[in-house]
C-alpha cells in the first residue's frame, strides 16, 4: 500500500458481547488503525465500529498500520457475525486479517462501484 492510502472500514458485529467486538476491533487495529469508537455496551445486540473516517486526529488514521501481524491470541466467547462494509481494498484487507486470526466462514457478498460488503462468521 502506499504511503497516504486511506482505507475507510465499518465494521458491524451481531451474537456476541462486547468483549468480542473488542477483540475483532483490536484484531484490526493493525491494518486500520483505531476505530472511532470502541464498542462499549454490553447490552448491546449489534456492536459497530468505524476505521478511517477521520485522518485528522493523529491517532493512527492514516488506515495502514506498519504490516504488523494480527493478534493471533484473540478470543472469541461465541460465533459472532460480521458485517464489513467499505471500498474493495479495505474489505478485501479485513477479511484477510479476521482469517489469520479467526476461523471465518463467509456467508455472503454484495458489491458496488465504489464499496463492497462482505458478511463473516467468526468462530472461537
Amino acid at each position: 500500500m502506499t504511503s497516504g492510502t486511506h482505507l475507510a472500514l465499518t465494521l458491524t458485529l451481531t451474537g456476541g458481547s462486547a468483549a468480542d467486538a473488542r477483540a475483532v476491533v483490536h484484531t484490526l487495529e493493525p491494518v486500520f488503525g483505531s476505530p472511532d469508537t470502541l464498542p462499549g455496551d454490553d447490552g448491546a445486540t449489534v456492536y459497530t465500529a468505524t476505521f478511517g473516517s477521520d485522518t485528522s486526529n493523529g491517532d493512527g488514521g492514516d488506515g495502514g498500520g506498519g504490516g504488523d501481524k494480527p493478534s493471533a491470541g484473540a478470543k472469541l466467547s461465541t460465533s459472532v457475525t460480521v458485517t464489513l462494509q467499505g471500498s474493495p481494498e479495505a474489505v478485501r484487507q479485513a477479511d484477510e486479517t479476521l482469517s489469520a486470526a479467526f476461523k471465518v466462514h463467509e456467508e455472503g457478498a454484495a458489491s458496488g462501484d465504489q464499496e463492497q460488503e462482505r458478511e463473516l462468521r467468526l468462530e472461537p
